[in-house]
């Protein structure tokens, strides 16, 4: 159970905001969403937010789901594990992949399964994870990785982003859907 109570699913008030989350999630409303909504003003910016990061950057889908998931892993956040890998499949992970990130550590070093850019990937998203810097020769292969510096600024947006997702999820005990 969430350390604090899911607004209802039925909730209909504010009604202008309610009604674009329930557009975006065809109809429904998430456990995650249902939370959120315990501050409108919150639920507003994290949508309008994470709208931008999940849909509008240049930064490769599978690259952005590949670093999400490591995050969800690394922060112990499975409801963001649990949206987040079919997202990883549907952009061209392969479900060995996927299982294989449940240790991050020994998939940035898989170079069966992984290319030489999402080992890059993973270091990155891990050492910025776990320790805030990270070090000039992870940054140099993630930068090295990637095709100019806005899809560097990108990732570590991202993986910045989720991080605030996982925690957030982490703390109150969100749960995933089934």
């Amino acid at each position: 159970m969430p350390r604090v109570p899911y607004k209802p699913a039925d909730i209909a008030e504010p009604q202008v905001l309610v009604q674009s989350i329930r557009a975006r999630r065809g109809g429904q409303l998430l456990h995650l969403d249902r939370m959120l909504l315990h501050s409108p003003a919150f639920a507003e910016g994290w949508n309008a937010f994470l709208r931008q990061v999940r849909t509008a950057l240049e930064l490769s889908p599978r690259l952005r789901e590949l670093a999400i998931c490591t995050v969800a892993v690394l922060n112990r956040a499975e409801y963001e594990f649990h949206h987040h890998s079919p997202e990883l499949l549907k952009a061209g992970g392969s479900p060995e992949q996927v299982t294989a990130l449940r240790d991050p550590e020994s998939a940035r070093r898989d170079t069966r399964l992984f290319d030489d850019a999402e080992r890059a990937v993973l270091a990155f998203t891990i050492e910025m994870t776990r320790d805030v810097h990270v070090r000039r020769d992870t940054f140099d292969a993630a930068q090295a990785a990637l095709p100019n510096d806005q899809q560097l600024v990108e990732l570590t947006g991202v993986i910045a982003a989720y991080n605030m997702v996982s925690r957030f999820l982490a703390v109150l005990e969100i749960e995933p859907e089934h």
